[in-house]
């Protein structure tokens, strides 16, 4: 079968290549992807910035139909819909990651898409307790938006602590950040959006997710307006979704005393930070890595209740041999979702 593969160490060595179609084991089920997102991991693994094992299939963020079933596999039919936690394909389940349910921890998990064979081709074998029914009147191509939405959902909801009257800033109008904005939105809370000029878009974007205020970084002084908006204090809970250094120096300037900051965006290299914000203004400051298990189904029980849309996040789709447009169009920003329909 044709897929996108990272077939060797270094910068790049991504092509499409045949690979051999996938046979689910006994306690498998076999997937018929109906689409997976290019995320910001796949652009880590084209440049090496994020660990892992070629050869190996890209892609992570999918959905699609069950079309084989392992003969230890009950409770699922042929045609049944479902999103997949391919973070979780190989962990020990003994370390004490584990058995808290923090898989993402494990010193020995390998995901889809960088550890194991990943998405962005045309069949994928998941365990049962990888998959999660998609709400009948959720699309499955939009289905495959579902692993982003679980990060959001572990940095907004679990995570961070908050308040109802809390004034939010959100820096980085990507993906993940828009992600948190229609999270937040939904439940009410006063978000600025802050981007660049490449940006405009996103931004746009942002303004029709629910954002109150949307900044254009190049063009507005952020802190100034921050204040504006707050009556001087600044923001109550900032969450970093660019894995941006200027992003991350003004995001944290922007944290009242006693504020709260949220590191959602990976950077990829080490970044000069002017820390001690931290200590002068006694801040909470978190780490938001991936989710676990039990965020996958708070994410599911929100996307049932309807009130957080995926659709409008989608601007591309493109077939697997267009894979080299869709990074092209997520590292310029002219994309928000891209996704690759084999």
């Amino acid at each position: 079968m044709k897929a996108v593969v990272k077939y060797a160490p270094g910068v790049g060595n991504v092509e499409i290549r045949d690979m051999p179609e996938p046979q689910p084991n006994e306690n498998q089920v076999k997937i018929e992807i109906a689409a997976c997102g290019i995320c910001g991991t796949d652009l880590h693994v084209y440049n090496d910035t994020f660990r892992n094992f070629p050869p190996v299939i890209l892609g992570h963020e999918f959905a699609g139909a069950v079309v084989e079933l392992g003969k230890n596999v009950r409770g699922i039919s042929l045609g049944d819909r479902f999103t997949v936690l391919g973070a979780s394909t190989v962990t020990c389940g003994k370390c004490v990651y584990c058995r808290k349910g923090e898989f993402m921890f494990c010193p020995d998990r390998r995901g889809m898409g960088h550890g194991v064979h990943g998405a962005f081709t045309r069949h994928a074998c998941a365990r049962p307790d990888q998959l999660f029914r998609l709400p009948d009147h959720l699309p499955t191509e939009e289905g495959s938006l579902c692993e982003r939405v679980a990060g959001a959902v572990h940095a907004v909801c679990e995570i961070t602590e908050m308040q109802f009257g809390d004034v939010v800033l959100v820096s980085g109008p990507g993906p993940i950040g828009l992600l948190c904005l229609k999270l937040l939105a939904a439940q009410g809370f006063k978000t600025i959006v802050a981007g660049t000029t490449a940006d405009t878009r996103r931004l746009r974007m942002a303004k029709d997710f629910g954002a109150a205020r949307v900044v254009d970084v190049e063009k507005e002084d952020l802190l100034a307006i921050v204040k504006e908006e707050t009556d001087g204090f600044g923001v109550d809970v900032a969450f970093e979704c660019a894995g941006a250094a200027a992003s991350a120096r003004v995001a944290l300037a922007c944290v009242r005393p006693l504020g709260r900051y949220t590191q959602v965006g990976h950077f990829g290299k080490n970044i000069d930070l002017n820390f001690d914000v931290l200590a002068f203004r006694q801040l909470r400051m978190n780490g938001s890595l991936g989710y676990t298990a039990a965020t996958w189904r708070r994410m599911m029980d929100i996307l049932a209740q309807g009130r957080v849309k995926l659709g409008d996040m989608i601007t591309h789709r493109l077939g697997l041999d267009e894979w080299k447009q869709g990074f092209d169009a997520c590292w310029d920003r002219s994309a928000l979702k891209v996704l690759l329909i084999p």
